[in-house]
């Protein structure tokens, strides 16, 4: 029973290190890797499974334009403010130059995406942040999108939907980059004196100056699951109050426990979720 135990086993670990001796001779992109369990699977297989992983179910970070592809009704989608981009304010050495090979990596011009489509015929605008430029940290032209993106659903009166991604305010712009933490407050504020829904989704991570801004600032706030969600780092934090904190602190299901949350939804439910909030709400 024991050997047939650990037979198995090895054969399992040796499954794996074939796979992954296979994928490094493949082109590159055919084949995913999930983080959480190593399990590879076909890149196209992922894309279809919304880039969740079968065996575990952890949700991978996914781009942009995959999340709107995702959510938004085929050809509804009408993209605001496509090239801005920011100029280096404070000449900052070496900016430009990451912010060029991102532009190439990502085809963006910024770390978020925005724009107007409709969700089951639903018209909504859509704020989506990308982990894959500059780790989806906020600068001055990410601020001024989202802020144009809420003006845009203030006079079109409809529902603003944000995806936070994000490892937080952008360094090499510094105070420019802290006051969008303001600036889409403000611009939040006056959605909510029109009685406009604000639906804050945040993902897989939202750190720093975007949580304490307006990714916490949604009517509804919803979480994919497991999703790294908090200011501070953890060791930062036990560093300053001296105490050790729970293992699952800063996660999606720590928050909802302690009411930070109103929801955590499966990727898989995500369209269908939102369809029924903007339902409700349009009563």
């Amino acid at each position: 029973m024991l050997k047939n135990i650990f037979t198995k086993n090895k054969l399992i670990t040796q499954t794996q290190e074939v796979k992954s001796k296979i994928i490094d001779n493949v082109p590159k992109g055919l084949f995913g890797k999930c983080s959480s369990c190593n399990n590879i699977t076909y890149t196209k297989e992922l894309k279809n499974n919304l880039f969740v992983c079968p065996t575990c179910g952890h949700h991978m970070p996914i781009s942009a334009k995959d999340r709107i592809e995702f959510l938004i009704d085929a050809g509804t989608f009408i993209e605001y403010d496509k090239k801005l981009s920011s100029n280096n304010p404070l000449n900052f050495e070496g900016y430009k130059d990451k912010l060029k090979q991102d532009m190439k990596k990502t085809k963006m011009n910024d770390a978020v995406m925005t724009g107007e489509g409709k969700i089951n015929d639903l018209p909504v605008i859509v704020g989506v942040m990308d982990s894959n430029f500059r780790m989806g940290s906020m600068g001055s032209v990410v601020g001024e999108k989202i802020t144009r993106a809420i003006e845009k659903a203030i006079e079109k009166k409809v529902p603003f939907i944000l995806f936070s991604a994000s490892g937080g305010a952008r360094m090499q712009e510094g105070v420019l980059s802290l006051m969008q933490m303001a600036k889409t407050s403000a611009a939040l504020e006056k959605m909510n004196k029109e009685g406009l829904l604000f639906i804050s989704y945040l993902t897989h991570p939202t750190t720093g100056g975007v949580s304490a801004s307006f990714a916490s600032l949604g009517d509804i706030n919803i979480s994919e699951p497991k999703a790294l969600i908090g200011f501070a780092g953890r060791r930062i934090i036990e560093q300053t109050i001296r105490q050790e904190l729970p293992d699952d602190f800063q996660t999606a299901e720590f928050l909802l426990k302690n009411g930070q949350l109103d929801m955590i939804v499966p990727r898989k439910e995500m369209k269908d979720n939102l369809t029924t909030i903007l339902k409700i709400h349009s009563l």
